[in-house]
């Protein structure tokens, strides 16, 4: 479809003094659309120029008063120029023609590049906002639901204005070398809290692919020209060891009390279904059924946001307590993430456990117990709710106990003597 042009025209016009006899030179265009203007406008800009001899086409009238009396309109030469008696008033006349094509140039050629200019002027005026700013709100804006990584975005932005001196980073600022500062720094960067030392370089790898998150999304809504995080190559993840419990050590812990009966609770359902804290917190009674002999439940993950349903078993039901009203938290009273970790280790240390045990060392608990008793890769991935089974994979990787049994499962009658030895 042909798009609509408004045919603006520039003239030049004259304009009588009221003391004197000469006039006024200027340039007329209409119509003008002007922004936040729902009628075109008429627009005149004076060029600082009078004349005294304009000749008059007495063929063609401008106006008659009540009295009869006409006023005509000034004769135009072949180019339009008005014509004058005097070579300096000609002069001025043809300076403002010279003018008044300036002026009709730019509104016939504005049409043509109005959208690429305002897409240019909004690029430019928006490479002038403070990313720190736009990272905290899409902070707010992602995990609105989730404080744990609201947090952990906010530390983010945290090191970021440290890394930039305490300023606000433009966007205007941001290229490659840039973000390859900003990854060298996170390498070296400060513990949080009362913490010592630095990050490990894992925290480090998560912390720059929330920074390139950000990025990425300051691309999708305009305020970076190109996406310049798919340029720029994450931070290698170190390969760790995922802590987890024995089976007898989850009995210690059965047999242990908790000053907190819910973390206890919470913590061996954990390590019977293999949830997450997130989910486990909010998780209501209405969620859990009965289908046949076994009890599921039927819930959105709060990370992944997948629909799940996950069978359980009668002692990770038992650990649930007395049902409730249906939209009563199963586990009412469970700490958050942050308030968890104290009264969870003296626990812990109360059954005789020596090992780093987070509230997430349950699931992973779960997954090689799972794993070790023969359960298949596949279907451990599918109750943790992992979207890639790669991720479950590195759960095979914690069962050396199961390896060196499989490499002594092969033996050998050896009764060689020395002459026979190879």
């Amino acid at each position: 479809m042909k798009k609509a042009l408004h045919n603006t025209k520039s003239s030049v016009k004259l304009r009588k003094s009221e003391y004197r006899d000469e006039w006024y030179l200027y340039i007329e265009s209409y119509p003008v659309f002007a922004p936040g203007k729902d009628k075109p406008q008429r627009v005149r800009e004076y060029v600082n120029r009078v004349i005294t001899t304009p000749i008059w086409d007495k063929k063609r009238t401008a106006r008659t008063d009540s009295e009869g009396n006409s006023t005509y309109k000034p004769k135009r030469d072949v180019n339009g120029i008005i014509m004058c008696k005097s070579p300096i008033d000609q002069e001025s006349c043809i300076y403002a023609d010279n003018i008044r094509a300036i002026r009709q140039k730019e509104y016939d050629t504005q049409e043509l590049y109005t959208e690429m200019d305002a897409a240019i002027a909004e690029q430019k005026e928006k490479s002038q906002y403070d990313f720190i700013k736009f990272f905290r709100n899409e902070a707010k804006s992602r995990h609105y639901n989730n404080e744990g990584m609201c947090n952990t975005w906010f530390r983010v932005s945290d090191l970021l204005y440290e890394f930039n001196g305490n300023e606000p980073l433009l966007f205007a600022n941001i290229n490659l070398n840039l973000m390859e500062k900003f990854k060298q720094y996170l390498l070296r960067a400060p513990q949080g809290g009362n913490k010592n030392g630095t990050i490990s370089t894992n925290t480090a790898c998560s912390y720059y692919s929330i920074f390139k998150a950000a990025l990425k999304q300051a691309f999708v809504e305009g305020y970076l020209p190109i996406d310049i995080a798919a340029k720029s190559k994450n931070i290698q993840a170190e390969e760790s060891r995922r802590e987890h419990l024995t089976l007898d050590e989850l009995n210690k812990l059965v047999e242990t009390p908790c000053e907190n009966p819910v973390i206890k609770r919470a913590a061996l359902f954990s390590g019977l279904t293999g949830l997450r804290h997130s989910d486990i917190m909010k998780m209501t009674w209405k969620e859990i059924t009965k289908e046949g002999e076994h009890y599921r439940i039927n819930f959105t993950q709060k990370k992944t946001k997948g629909v799940e349903y996950t069978p359980i078993s009668d002692q990770a039901y038992f650990f649930c307590g007395e049902p409730g009203h249906p939209d009563e938290l199963v586990f009412g009273g469970l700490p958050a993430p942050s308030w968890i970790s104290k009264p969870l280790s003296r626990w812990i240390k109360a059954a005789g456990i020596t090992k780093h045990i987070t509230f997430h060392c349950f699931r992973h608990t779960y997954a090689c117990l799972q794993l070790s008793n023969g359960t298949d890769l596949y279907t451990v991935s599918k109750m943790l709710g992992h979207t890639n089974i790669r991720t479950t994979q590195i759960y095979s990787k914690v069962e050396d106990e199961k390896k060196e049994q499989a490499a002594d499962a092969i033996k050998l009658n050896i009764n060689a003597t020395e002459s026979d030895k190879l």
